[in-house]
């Protein structure tokens, strides 16, 4: 996942159709299962709608009635995600203040992973090249305000623009840790070096009140 940029583009599309009944709930919910395993296993640039209702069973027509584009269904996807990644900030937040500056650094990055780097699809949505979706900049935007929020829960004296940056190291060593973990020569103590680099790196930042007077005076 891309570090927000702050720059996006919309295109205009028909709105998704909402069924009401429980076989159209069902259809859909059997589309976007299609569309995240087309997406992740071909990217968004390569998936196509006719792959994506072959592999759901449903007649092209009654695709385009639900989605009416590839956007749409891209930016349905991405929308569920980013609820789902706010439901589960809340019920973290709610005993951040319990935990310490160690278990803060283990289990942070650990809730990104699974919100967010262990999603296939998402990630190939958000990495698309094709500039097509503001819903894929208000994600990345919505994770970096959500990890400061949690930061600014666990010090209240913590200034927002603080919280902020630090949210991007946060987010930025998850993501070097991911990608890591792909290379052939990626060792279970090579992971507990990038953890060590987070516990450390908040430690210094949360750590004390010193670390809070220097990010005001900086």
């Amino acid at each position: 996942m891309s570090i927000p940029s702050h720059k996006s583009s919309a295109k205009k599309t028909r709105s998704v159709h909402a069924p009401q009944r429980s076989n159209g709930k069902l259809r859909v919910a059997a589309i976007l299962e299609a569309a995240a395993a087309v997406i992740a296993e071909k990217g968004y640039e390569a998936a196509t709608m006719a792959e994506i209702a072959a592999r759901s069973g449903t007649q092209i027509g009654s695709l385009y009635r639900f989605f009416p584009n590839k956007q749409s269904l891209g930016d349905t996807i991405i929308v569920s995600a980013r609820e789902n990644l706010e439901v589960v900030f809340d019920n973290f937040d709610a005993g951040v203040k319990a935990l310490s500056i160690r278990a803060l650094a283990d289990n942070l990055p650990a809730l990104l992973l699974e919100q967010v780097f262990t999603k296939p699809a998402l990630l190939k949505l958000l990495d698309a090249s094709e500039d097509w979706s503001v819903k894929r900049e208000e994600f990345r935007i919505a994770v970096v305000r959500r990890i400061a929020k949690t930061l600014t829960i666990y010090r209240s004296n913590l200034p927002k623009k603080s919280a902020e940056h630090i949210a991007l190291v946060v987010l930025a060593n998850t993501k070097a840790m991911v990608t890591h973990q792909k290379l052939p020569d990626f060792a279970l103590r090579t992971l507990e070096e990038f953890r060590d680099m987070t516990r450390l790196y908040l430690q210094s930042r949360l750590g004390s009140s010193m670390s809070v007077k220097k990010d005001i005076s900086s």
